[in-house]
């Protein structure tokens, strides 16, 4: 227990201290050498509210680019964009509500998208194959197949396609990466990936009208044509299986692939579990609001961690982030730390911002530019993904159960600590457990991008689409 407890010590002060020292790394738009000599690229911004947003200011910020379109199925949104793009750059993009508009006219050079998850790969895919470079928001896609077939057609067309998960353009993660490629953190064996925030009920279930300025069809897209269920149209989409991915997919997904790029992990792993729930009211939302996932990758471990009920920070000064853990030290944000938890140094580095990265590959046409190239967005996706999976196809069970179940998995003893501070978390939020209980997910076993001897979740690696937004063949 006192290991327990020094172990714990040193990761909340470990982040509290390099949250402290770290520097503001996530720059905005600036202008390129390379924008100046070249021709302007037309983009247009697929999703207008807050990732949209910041992409139509990112991009029209940027010099030789102008936002010749801004598109939803929300009129009101589209236009409201339109006119903040305008004053912005002196211009007024159109304002669509059809993406296919964007992809018949081959003045567009690049297209980014930030709708809803479930819209994500089909509309990156029209876009390449119409002859577009894209930049496509976090998480790449809906689900695994998707993002696979998202990387085919950008082979096969040879298209630019960069993810937006826009911590691998910091300089001092790409510092800290290389100190742990180069061997000088010891064995690592271990990673924590944390969501902490508040996250309260969207409301309850029902059926509820939609806006007379929202064309629901092309909202809904691939999938099924259902009646809104929820008060609020907009963001609450995260939290149905339909449309979202649960916060494993909205921020986790983040982290994850910090993590990825700090461990240089490629793959899937070969196993992965999660046990979570939604916990602490009844509303309308399916996906879990806390949330374990553990990936075996053999050798290293991997878990993911989401509280949506209110609770203590993990440390004072942190609510998401990472820690990883190494024989010779530990990093947590973009610093090091020794075996006793002391500061070292924090990582430096030039960097970049990821819009203008994204454009800088436009204009040289190296898919080897991106810092987030789609197969890497893919990968980390599809680990949010089969940790949804897991916990789908699982079942509630007493907390008990659940505690043997998982050391019976024989993972990295970190999961069943981490089970045991969830509980501890939940119990102290006021969760009667023995009346809402905790789903235990299935312990899958993976191969590649398959599961093993399992059809329940095989079938929750790709979705049936909906005519005429269905996903094209490579």
């Amino acid at each position: 227990m006192a290991h327990v407890t020094r172990r714990r010590f040193f990761e909340e002060s470990m982040i509290a201290t390099a949250v402290a020292a770290a520097t503001p790394q996530l720059i905005m738009a600036q202008d390129t050498a390379s924008a100046a000599a070249n021709s302007t690229i037309r983009h247009a911004v697929i999703g207008c509210r807050i990732r949209g947003r910041v992409h139509a200011r990112e991009f029209a910020g940027q010099e030789g680019v102008e936002v010749a379109y801004v598109c939803d199925p929300d009129e009101t949104l589209a236009n409201e964009l339109a006119a903040a793009v305008e004053k912005q750059q002196g211009k007024r993009p159109q304002a669509v509500q059809d993406l296919r508009k964007i992809f018949d006219d081959k003045t567009v050079d690049t297209v980014s998208v930030a709708a809803p998850n479930h819209w994500h790969a089909l509309a990156a895919i029209w876009a390449m194959q119409s002859g577009k470079d894209v930049y496509v928001e976090k998480p790449v896609s809906h689900n695994v197949v998707e993002g696979r077939r998202m990387i085919e057609v950008a082979a096969a067309t040879r298209r630019i396609c960069q993810a937006g998960t826009q911590r691998r353009s910091i300089g001092a993660l790409q510092a800290a990466a290389d100190y742990i490629k180069q061997g000088k953190l010891g064995d690592v064996t271990f990673a924590r990936s944390i969501i902490y925030g508040v996250r309260g009920s969207i409301g309850s279930k029902g059926v509820y009208d939609v806006p007379k300025n929202i064309d629901y069809n092309l909202w809904l897209g691939p999938a099924p044509m259902t009646k809104l269920t929820r008060p609020n149209l907009h963001y609450d989409w995260h939290w149905d299986w339909d449309t979202g991915c649960g916060e494993l997919g909205n921020n986790n997904i983040h982290i994850i692939d910090t993590c990825r790029m700090l461990m240089g992990l490629e793959g899937l792993g070969q196993s992965v579990l999660s046990i979570g729930g939604r916990m602490g009211y009844q509303d309308a939302g399916e996906t879990p609001n806390t949330q374990i996932v553990a990936h075996d990758f053999g050798k290293v471990t991997v878990v993911q961690e989401v509280r949506g009920l209110k609770s203590d920070p993990f440390s004072k000064q942190f609510k998401a982030g990472w820690v990883v853990h190494g024989t010779e030290g530990f990093i947590a944000e973009e610093s090091l730390f020794d075996r006793d938890g002391k500061l070292v140094k924090a990582f430096t580095g030039p960097s970049e911002n990821h819009f203008a990265n994204f454009i800088k590959a436009v204009r040289s046409g190296n898919r080897a530019d991106l810092n987030a190239d789609i197969t890497e967005g893919h990968q980390s996706t599809s680990l949010c993904h089969v940790g949804n999976i897991s916990y789908r196809v699982g079942q509630t069970m007493p907390t008990a159960k659940i505690k043997a179940a998982v050391d019976k998995a024989e993972l990295h003893q970190d999961v069943a600590r981490t089970v045991a501070r969830t509980v501890q978390y939940l119990e102290e939020s006021g969760v009667a457990l023995s009346k809402t209980p905790l789903t235990l997910g299935q312990h899958l076993k993976i191969e590649e991008e398959s599961f093993v001897d399992n059809a329940t979740a095989s079938k929750l690696l790709a979705r049936t689409y909906r005519k005429p937004f269905e996903l094209p063949t490579a």
